[in-house]
Order: C-alpha cells, then sequence, then structure tokens
C-alpha cells in the first residue's frame, strides 16, 4: 500500500524556517543578556543564600569573592562559616563548583566537579555546647512546622538521592583539614593532602593526628547508578582509632574495611538497599565485651535493607560470613501504630567444626583448640509487640546432628566427675581452695543432704531443674516480658545448670563474652550428657557461697546451726535457700536473741506453701519453721541490733505463675548486675528486695557504714577462731 505525497509549498517551507531562525535568535539573546547579567544574578542569589542560613539556622557566612568560571561553574574564595556565640565551623580558601545544566533543568542540583584548595572543617565539643547544635535547633523547628509525617521509604529515598547528587564525576580536593576538638581534652585531625574522583576511580591520601598514620579511601563510584565500592586501610599498619579509645575506653583496629553499594531503589513500594561490608583482622577491645583481644579474621555480611513508610528491616535474604560458617539474620523495627521488634536467626545444618572455628579468638577461651564432629542447626525467634509485653515470642534452638566431641579445649568439661579442686574468687582475687570430695570434711554427698534444704532451694532457684536441658524459655520469655514493662532488670532467667558453669569453669568477669561462653558450655554439657544432673546438683549445694567466706551447704549448716546437712529442719532449709541469693547479709537477717526478724515470714509461706502444693512438704499454717530457726550461740555475739537496716532476698512470679507479696518485689538490682551475674546465683524465680522498714528505725549512711564496718569485723574474728579450733 502506497502513501500519497504531500507536497509543502516553498513558500510555507520558507515560512517555518524564518520562524525557527527568529525564535532561535530570541534565545540567543536571552541567553547572551541571561550570561552578561549572570554576575548580578549569582550575588543576588548567594546574598539571599546568607541571609536565609543567618535567619533559619544562625549562621555567619562570609564569601570574600566569587564569580563564573565556565559555563557552568561558580568560583568562591576566602569563605568562612561561624555560627552564633560558637567556634568557627568552617574556612576554605579556594574552592570551584561546577553542576550539570540538563539535571538543573528538572530542579535537580547534580554536581559535575569541585576543586577545592586549603579548607579546614573544625567541630568544637565544650561541655553540653557544639557548634553544630543550630542543626538541631533547624531540626526541631522543622518539627513543629510540619505537622505531615514523612513516610520512611521516601525519606530514605531522597537523603540517598541527595548524597550522591553531591558526588561530583570530577574532583579534587588538597589540604582539607577535618579536625574534632573534644572538650580541650581530645582532638582528632584528619588532614586530606589529596583527593580526587577521576572517570568514577577515587584515590586519597589522609594523615591522622599529624604523623601519627596515613589513611587511604579508595574505591570506585558510580553516582547515577547508585553504586560504590570503597575500602579503608592505612599505610604499613592497622587503622587505629584511638579517640573512640579514649571516650568509650574500646580500643578498635583493624586491617581494612570495604563497603559495597549494589543497588538502591523502590521494590514493592519498600525502598530497598542491597550491598554488603567486609572486614579483615578486626581487634576489639572492651572490659564490658570481653578482658582480653577479640579478633574477627575475616566477617563479612551481604545485606539487603528494605525501608517502608513505617518499618526498617534488615531481610532474611541477608548472609553474614565468619570464616567458612554462615547465619541468616532478620532484624525489623517496627514504629507505629506500635513499636515491634523481631528478630530471627537461622544457621542452616553445616559442619559443626566450622562453627567452632568461626568463633572470634579471644572470645570463647575455655573452648579454643575444641574438636567435634557432626553437624549443627540454629534457629532463633523473637517478637515483642511493646503494646503487648506478655506476649512475647522467645524460641531458642541448637540443633545437633551426629554431634561429638573429639576433642576438649583449654577445659575438660566433664572434670567435676571427679574430685576436684574449687577456688571462689572475691573481687577478682582468689579467697580459698576447696576440695569437692570426701577428702574434705565439708564435702556432703547428694543423698546426705536434708530434703528440707534441697526442695527449698529448688523451688526458689530452678523447679524445673531436672527436667529441663539447661534452660527454660518461658522463664526467659517471662523475665524479658517483666523487664521491659520495669524499664530495668527485675528478673532473671538462669538456671542452676548456668549458675554451676558460671561458678566451675568460667572467670568471674562480668562480660557478654563470659555470658555467652556459659550458654555455650551450659549446652555442650546438657545436651551431651557429660555430666549427670545428680552430680550436677551435688557439686552445686558444695560450692555455693553462703556467708562471707563460707561455702557449700556443708559449712553453712554448721556455721549457723551447729548441725550436719542431714539434720535440717523445713524452717532452716528455707532460710539457707534465702541467703543463696545474697549470701553476705545473711546474719542481718537475725533478732539478736537468735530469731529471725519477721519481715521473713512472708517468704517461708510463699516458699513453703508452693513446697506443700507440689507434695515436698507438710502443709504448715504456723510459717513452715520459722518460728523455730535459731541461729547457733556462738555466733549471736557479732549480730547487730535489731534496728539494722538491711537488704534481704525475696521471690518472684515461679514457672507456675504464682507471685509473692507485694512487698517483697525487686526494687534494687541493676541492669549490670542482672546482665551480667554477681556474686551468688541468678535465679529463675527469686529477685532481691529491700526490707520493710519502720520509720523509727531508719538511719543514716554513715551510721549504716559504721555498723557494716563492725559486722565485717566481727566476721573475721569469728573466722580466725574458727581456723584456730581447726587447726
Amino acid at each position: 500500500m502506497q502513501f500519497p505525497q504531500i507536497r509543502i509549498p516553498k513558500k510555507y517551507i520558507k515560512i517555518g524556517a524564518w520562524v525557527l531562525g527568529v525564535f532561535a535568535l530570541v534565545l540567543v539573546a536571552l541567553g547572551a543578556v541571561a550570561y552578561g547579567k549572570r554576575e548580578a544574578l549569582l550575588k543576588k542569589m548567594m546574598a539571599k543564600a546568607i541571609a536565609k542560613a543567618d535567619k533559619d539556622y544562625g549562621l555567619e557566612i562570609k564569601i570574600g569573592s566569587a564569580g563564573f568560571s565556565g559555563l557552568s561553574a561558580v568560583r568562591m574564595q576566602h569563605i568562612s562559616v561561624v555560627p552564633k556565640d560558637r567556634d568557627t565551623l568552617a574556612t576554605i580558601n579556594d574552592i570551584t563548583v561546577g553542576v550539570k545544566l540538563f539535571p538543573l533543568i528538572f530542579g535537580n542540583v547534580k554536581l559535575s566537579e569541585i576543586n577545592l584548595s586549603e579548607g579546614k572543617l573544625n567541630v568544637v565539643l565544650k561541655d553540653s555546647l557544639t557548634n553544630l547544635d543550630f542543626i538541631l535547633k533547624r531540626k526541631k523547628k522543622d518539627s513543629t512546622s510540619n505537622s505531615n509525617k514523612v513516610a520512611l521509604s521516601d525519606l530514605a529515598s531522597n537523603l540517598l538521592n541527595e548524597v550522591f547528587y553531591k558526588i561530583p564525576d570530577d574532583m579534587q580536593l588538597k589540604n582539607l583539614m577535618m579536625q574534632l576538638n573534644d572538650n580541650d581534652t581530645a582532638t582528632l585531625k584528619f588532614l586530606t593532602t589529596s583527593a580526587t574522583i577521576d572517570g568514577g576511580e577515587l584515590k586519597s591520601n589522609i594523615t591522622v593526628n599529624d604523623t601519627a598514620a596515613t589513611w587511604h579511601i579508595n574505591g570506585k563510584l558510580n553516582p547515577s547508578r547508585k553504586r560504590l565500592n570503597i575500602m579503608l586501610y592505612a599505610d604499613g599498619k592497622k587503622v587505629e582509632l584511638p579517640y573512640i579509645e579514649r571516650k568509650l575506653s574500646t580500643k578498635i583496629n583493624f586491617d581494612t574495611v570495604r563497603t559495597e553499594m549494589k543497588e538502591a531503589d523502590f521494590s514493592g513500594g519498600d525502598y530497598k538497599i542491597s550491598g554488603s561490608w567486609s572486614v579483615k583482622n578486626l581487634l576489639i577491645n572492651q572490659k564490658r565485651i570481653s578482658s582480653a583481644d577479640i579478633i574477627v579474621p575475616d566477617a563479612k555480611i551481604d545485606a539487603d535493607m528494605l525501608i517502608g513508610d513505617n518499618f526498617l528491616c534488615l531481610d532474611s535474604t541477608s548472609t553474614v560470613y565468619l570464616k567458612k560458617a554462615s547465619i541468616h539474620p532478620f532484624l525489623k523495627y517496627t514504629l507505629s501504630p506500635n513499636k515491634i521488634y523481631e528478630m530471627k536467626l537461622k544457621a542452616e545444618e553445616q559442619d559443626a567444626q566450622a562453627i567452632f572455628d568461626s568463633f572470634p579468638l579471644g572470645l570463647f577461651e575455655s573452648l579454643e583448640g575444641m574438636q567435634v564432629q557432626g553437624k549443627l542447626r540454629y534457629n532463633l525467634d523473637f517478637y515483642l509487640d511493646t503494646a503487648i509485653p506478655d506476649s512475647v515470642k522467645f524460641n531458642s534452638t541448637l540443633t545437633p546432628t551426629n554431634f561429638k566431641i573429639v576433642k576438649w579445649g583449654k577445659t575438660d568439661l566433664q572434670k567435676i566427675n571427679s574430685d576436684f579442686v574449687y577456688t571462689p574468687y572475691e573481687y577478682g582475687k582468689p579467697m580459698r581452695n576447696i576440695t569437692i570430695g570426701p577428702s574434705n570434711p565439708n564435702f556432703t554427698r547428694l543423698d546426705e543432704i536434708s530434703p528440707n534444704f534441697k526442695n527449698a532451694l529448688l523451688t526458689s532457684e530452678d523447679p524445673s531443674f531436672f527436667r529441663h536441658h539447661g534452660f527454660v524459655e518461658e522463664s526467659i520469655r517471662k523475665s524479658i516480658a517483666v523487664n521491659f514493662k520495669e524499664k530495668r532488670f527485675k528478673r532473671g532467667g538462669s538456671t542452676i545448670s548456668m549458675q554451676l558453669v558460671k561458678n566451675v569453669f568460667l572467670s568471674r568477669q562480668k562480660t557478654l563474652a563470659r555470658k555467652a561462653e556459659e550458654i555455650l558450655i551450659v549446652w555442650l554439657i546438657e545436651n551431651n550428657k557429660l555430666v549427670s544432673k545428680q552430680r550436677m546438683l551435688e557439686v552445686y549445694f558444695n560450692i555455693i557461697e553462703m556467708g562471707q567466706n563460707v561455702y557449700g551447704i556443708g559449712e553453712a549448716s554448721r556455721h549457723y546451726f551447729g548441725k550436719t546437712p542431714a539434720e535440717l529442719s523445713i524452717g532452716e532449709g528455707i532460710f539457707l535457700a534465702n541467703i543463696v541469693p545474697k549470701p553476705k547479709v545473711a546474719l542481718y537477717k537475725f533478732m539478736s536473741d537468735g530469731s529471725l526478724k519477721g519481715y521473713l515470714l512472708p517468704y517461708f509461706n510463699f516458699i513453703g506453701g508452693t513446697m506443700a502444693r507440689r507434695g515436698l512438704t507438710p502443709a504448715d499454717t504456723s510459717g513452715y519453721g520459722f518460728y523455730n530457726v535459731r541461729l547457733r550461740e556462738g555466733l549471736r555475739q557479732y549480730l547487730l541490733p535489731d534496728s539494722t537496716v538491711v537488704d534481704t532476698t525475696a521471690v518472684d512470679a515461679d514457672e507456675d505463675g504464682m507471685l509473692p507479696p507485694a512487698a517483697m518485689q525487686d526494687k534494687g538490682k541493676s541492669l549490670f548486675d542482672r546482665l551480667f551475674g554477681g556474686n551468688s546465683a541468678k535465679k529463675d524465680t527469686a529477685a532481691n528486695n529491700k526490707a520493710m522498714i519502720r520509720p523509727d528505725t531508719v538511719k543514716t549512711k554513715k551510721q549504716l557504714r559504721q555498723e557494716r564496718r563492725e559486722q565485717r569485723r566481727k566476721e573475721r574474728e569469728q573466722e580466725k577462731a574458727k581456723e584456730n579450733g581447726a587447726s
């Protein structure tokens, strides 16, 4: 099929050519006028920007000279930025900034070039003041003026676009100093002697603290596609961060850190950022984490982050690699309508030795060198809706397949099956060696201990000891709910198994590493049946601290009552269970005549009643032996006056959901004590509490300190007398 040819008369062609020509001439004329006026327009825009900075941020900006350099570049000299009533924030000697014209038509400012020579960014911290606090003032103003919430996904997209738009195609920086002055006591300097971007390739030389080290940030940049791959390393040494070490008492250094962004765009309504982060030979030393250096030779995470309208999420498609082991994390924080915290960890079945080899050096000292066979799989599921904390979900499972310990590491986890020497520590110092075996006259076999004490202690500390495998998930779940509602660590979730491992196998350092090692050793012992439950309980009863330099039920029963453990009554058994959480205040609980103080009666009724309901003791309406407990005559001379105010021990809800009297709830356990544990056992169902105090018994702090010093002096005399008697 052929279309008929359309012939345009020549006169129309000429008219069109004239119109286009005139239009082009008009554009050229307007461009020429604009080009001629651009210096005036530039000055007008700069004046407007300076006025706005002064009005909105309280910034005094001065520019010595400014003018165009080429078609779309502006050169400025002698610039200073000074926040009101603060130290100078920035000075620049000479800078040229170029923008891309085509994006500018659509309102996007994308940089094409930056050339900077001799500049300084100076951040000053003085007590609570800083020369950056103008930013906070502006944010506060914006938050009050803008009532409409911006979706997090849009906010992330806009922020990332702004960052990449400001990465120029070409850059040359010379002698740019970035300095932090912290209360005139700590100074951190980064002098970028040179930094260039050429064809997307970034190279830099950065002198740290004058001559301390030379760092390099090198890599590839592709701003238009939102991609980057950069690496930080130092010449001939590790990258060190002494400022962090001084400020946070945390030593950190590493060989290299690499960051890669592969993709950033909307996906199904959410904003997705994909990339990776890796580090070589990372060293961390922080006393709350570990007493020794922790070294991570090789770590990497391939991460997919999702940002929705009201949530942030590290997706489960992410993978963390430690040597040959890997795990898939899922972390999600939802902001509204309720704050929700979610965490899932999934380690697919993999070689068990690869997992043990992946542990950072210095993290699990007692397990270093351990050899195992078989495979392991791990799953953790945690969910907390802050609106309904009692519905918190917690599930943690480490599943073995043909798992077997081939060789012990530094510690033989079966050593407690035979006689061994236990050394208790006090404030980091060894007290004395205690033989756990028949050669010690105070050692007591499990079947020689009165059921009154055994049942009282199990009821208060770990009711399900013979049923669980080292951990009680329901207890941990309840602890999380209670602690969240109280906004502090009010309730712990440790078992007798965990307390035994902590005391026998681990150092007394209160660190996160020790806690993690404790959990792993408990799993190894319980799930591989390395030690029987009966032997674990027997050892535990013989090592627990039960007073000033009093360890084990054998010493305790003779010390307080002049009896053997087999002779303990129900009241004496409940009392000894009561002092385990805080053994050093045991004598404070007695009246001067050797009877118990009245505030302990609710505890006796609670523990005794619980035991009675479980068929462990006959029901008793008279306090389960409370009125029959008497301190032995020889100790009464060391008792303080009856009015002394003391800390005592009560109980929390046990696994059956029973609650103790309200006056016995925990009021004083610190977060650090609950997190890392104290000198005595943390319990599934026990917590600390202040004694009920009568107004007429309140004493000054000075009086209490004097009384406690006197009590310690008397206890020392008593110990010397006991030692002389033994000799």
